[in-house]
């Protein structure tokens, strides 16, 4: 079968690898029907060393049962399903509490740590199939493949940040970044009822987006000008909550500067860094608090899908190309040069 690798920085090939098979009792073989790449991607597709890779991409992906091991109760050959970026078990302590990202069962974990398998292929053996799986009442050429689609990551993500936050209606809400996730952050924090939804961002294909998902205000501008013109539109004060979704210290000192005192900053953008302030003249002294992290998407799937099926909402929308296996690598280069907000693959 054809899957996608990336030997290392700026190297993404799509080449022939074994099949994917059934490997334990607990698993399920899906053929893929639509992929994507993520904007988490392109941290190693700007970074990655050559003796790290290759490294088989792709964690977001929808497609349809071939086969399934013995152990297997759920589901059936046939049934389309989506898969979060996560493997869990969905019976685990921390999966009953909704935290997912931390199952204890010792296959769970992330599409990176399996070295065999990637989305952005023809198929992928799915560890713990029963929890990980979520089966998709829909058909496999549905108009609403998109926004399904956003169920396996992004649209998880921008929500877990909302929720994270605490956004509520009576909730100011600024969001730091004007990719897929902070798009679908703005979204979330409309669908949450924010009183007030300011977008950091500075490319306007991508924020007149967010205007349409619920974005009251734009602000183009960085560092202090953008801080600046945040808290004139906030009375001086900032917002309640800032949805931090960059990962770089240039972004989250941009959130100290835009939270109000007893503020929350949650951050779904992967950190890219491990030092960061966080005492007396930072997050202490204003009584500012951390939340987010990475986002249990597998908790919301069920939450989120009605308003996809029934048209309430459309994140599909942050995808702007679409493209076969055959057209990944330029993929990967169009989203690293922000020529493409999101690629959607169809294998």
């Amino acid at each position: 079968m054809r899957a996608t690798l990336m030997y290392g920085a700026g190297d993404v090939r799509v080449e022939q690898v074994p099949d994917s098979v059934i490997k334990l009792p607990t698993d399920a073989l899906v053929r893929v029907t639509a992929s994507c790449i993520c904007g988490s991607d392109l941290w190693p597709y700007g970074s990655m060393k050559p003796e790290d890779g290759p490294a088989r991409m792709g964690h977001e992906f929808i497609g349809i049962v071939e086969d399934t091991g013995p152990e297997v109760t759920t589901l059936n050959r046939g049934d389309l399903v989506v898969a979060p970026f996560a493997i869990s078990d969905n019976t685990c302590q921390f999966c009953r509490e909704g935290l997912h990202t931390s199952c204890t069962h010792p296959q769970a974990g992330f599409w990176d740590g399996e070295p065999e398998e990637g989305g952005q292929a023809e198929a992928v053996r799915v560890p713990l199939a029963d929890g990980t799986l979520v089966k998709l009442p829909v058909e496999a050429d549905s108009a609403l493949m998109p926004s399904l689609l956003t169920l396996s990551d992004v649209f998880g993500t921008g929500y877990h940040a909302a929720v994270a936050g605490g956004v509520n209606p009576r909730t100011r809400v600024t969001v730091i970044g004007d990719g897929a996730v902070g798009l679908l952050a703005v979204l979330s924090a409309k669908r949450l009822g924010a009183e007030q939804v300011i977008l950091m961002g500075r490319h306007q294909a991508r924020t007149d987006l967010g205007r349409e998902f619920g974005a009251t205000d734009v602000v183009s501008a960085r560092g202090e000008e953008g801080i600046e013109a945040v808290r004139e539109l906030t009375g001086g004060h900032g917002t309640h909550v800032v949805l931090e979704a960059v990962g770089t210290m240039p972004s989250y000192q941009q959130a100290l500067g835009v939270v109000r005192p007893g503020g929350v900053i949650s951050r779904v953008g992967v950190p890219q860094y491990e030092d960061a302030p966080i005492g007396m003249g930072s997050l202490f002294r204003p009584n500012l608090r951390l939340a987010g992290g990475p986002a249990p998407v597998r908790a919301y799937i069920e939450e989120l899908l009605p308003d996809i099926l029934n048209g309430t909402i459309e994140p599909g929308k942050v995808f702007d190309a679409t493209t076969d296996l055959d057209g990944v690598p330029a993929g990967y280069r169009d989203m690293a040069d922000r020529r493409s907000l999101k690629v959607l693959i169809k294998p």
